[in-house]
């Protein structure tokens, strides 16, 4: 599986709506102002976080359970930056909804700025014929509250082509995530 250039990611989000809405250079700073890069880098592409977050709380004394998940284990906040308290968690969204072509695999790893400052961001792979907003995940591991920057930068997708195609995707599989928009509880 080959890793895919910035070329080619700027050709299919061209061609095929690939990554909407989607930036197809590297933004370091708006109005003279920096911010945490986002947009196509060399063999990928820096996502942005949208400015809806869930902060997990344990004002219910609630039990994390996969299974049967409590959506009250969250506060909704709607702001360009969310405050995670200290070894705690937040989930958040993308801004921008990917398409993913039949041959193609995604993997998501955190930008080292947030890495650097203790904040963990998990994303799964984006499967063959996934689409949606990806739902994010931002792990604080500080003893501190933790600020995430809603249109900045948060992670990077990597693109990565098969040189056959799967037999089954994602929404052969009907997958319980596919087409999702906004921030994705879990489901079972």
């Amino acid at each position: 599986m080959p890793v895919k250039s910035d070329k080619w990611i700027i050709q299919m989000a061209t061609e095929r709506a690939l990554i909407e809405p989607f930036e197809p250079r590297q933004i370091r700073a708006i109005n003279g102002d920096r911010v945490i890069s986002y947009g196509v880098s060399s063999y990928g592409y820096d996502i942005r976080c949208a400015p809806e977050f869930k902060v997990f709380t344990n004002i219910n004394s609630a039990i994390v359970d996969p299974k049967n998940f409590d959506p009250e284990s969250f506060v909704d906040i709607n702001q360009d930056v969310c405050i995670i308290p200290p070894n705690s968690f937040a989930l958040a969204r993308t801004l921008e909804y990917f398409r993913i072509p039949r041959n193609v695999l995604t993997i998501c790893l955190g930008k080292s700025t947030y890495a650097r400052c203790g904040i963990i961001v998990n994303v799964t792979p984006l499967e063959p014929e996934w689409e949606g907003h990806v739902t994010l995940e931002f792990s604080n591991t500080t003893p501190l509250p933790a600020k995430i920057y809603a249109n900045e930068g948060v992670a990077q997708v990597i693109f990565l082509e098969s040189d056959e195609i799967c037999e089954v995707s994602y929404r052969d599989r009907g997958g319980k995530y596919q087409n999702q928009t906004g921030v994705t509880l879990p489901k079972t």
